[in-house]
């Protein structure tokens, strides 16, 4: 009796922990349409498919990959974190260091994923496009710094951490495990 308390404890711990994340589902929509709420959105979009679909994965998903010589799906989360971590700085107006530090498991290098896409889109709300024009790409390695446009954000990392989920959700489904049924990317809600 103690061992399944002991289970149904640890389930539940692991389901609160999960829902604690941001993005198991996508807010109510913005009042009014401006150039920081699109952008929050987009990233609201992204976080939504990026928290399915990591959820729930196991090592056996983590060390899968399609080819000898492709990165494994826990690589590729390593990518999309550091993806992140240059989209919530952009939005922020800092340097993004380089290299990127990993976090050192899963559950930190997903959580850390997740909090950064949920302090960009914090960041980004109801930002007018003056705002916006002052913001830029910095990246700081061995003392220098190299910037580009704002622009960038959107065809680099927005669209890559996009293009890396959707390998996340392929992977696993390859490996045995797919995203849990009811997810509504359209709607932003599982049922």
């Amino acid at each position: 009796m103690r061992t399944y308390l002991f289970f149904v404890f640890l389930s539940l711990s692991f389901l609160m922990a999960q829902e604690s994340l941001p993005f198991h589902t996508i807010s109510e929509l913005p009042k009014e349409f401006n150039p920081g709420n699109t952008l929050a959105r987009s990233i609201e979009g992204l976080g939504f498919r990026y928290y399915w679909a990591t959820y729930g994965l196991t090592e056996n998903e983590w060390n899968y990959r399609p080819s000898p010589k492709a990165k494994s799906l826990y690589e590729t989360l390593e990518h999309i974190s550091s993806l992140s971590e240059t989209i919530k700085n952009s939005v922020q107006g800092k340097n993004t260091l380089r290299p990127y530090v990993v976090p050192p498991n899963f559950d930190k290098l997903r959580s850390t994923t997740l909090l950064n896409l949920e302090k960009a889109r914090n960041s980004i709300l109801n930002k007018n496009e003056d705002e916006l024009s002052q913001l830029s790409i910095s990246f700081e390695k061995d003392g220098k710094t190299s910037e580009f446009s704002f622009w960038n954000l959107y065809n680099g990392p927005l669209a890559d951490v996009l293009y890396h989920t959707g390998q996340i959700v392929s992977f696993r489904r390859t490996a045995g495990n797919p995203i849990p049924k009811g997810v509504n990317v359209f709607l932003g809600i599982k049922n």
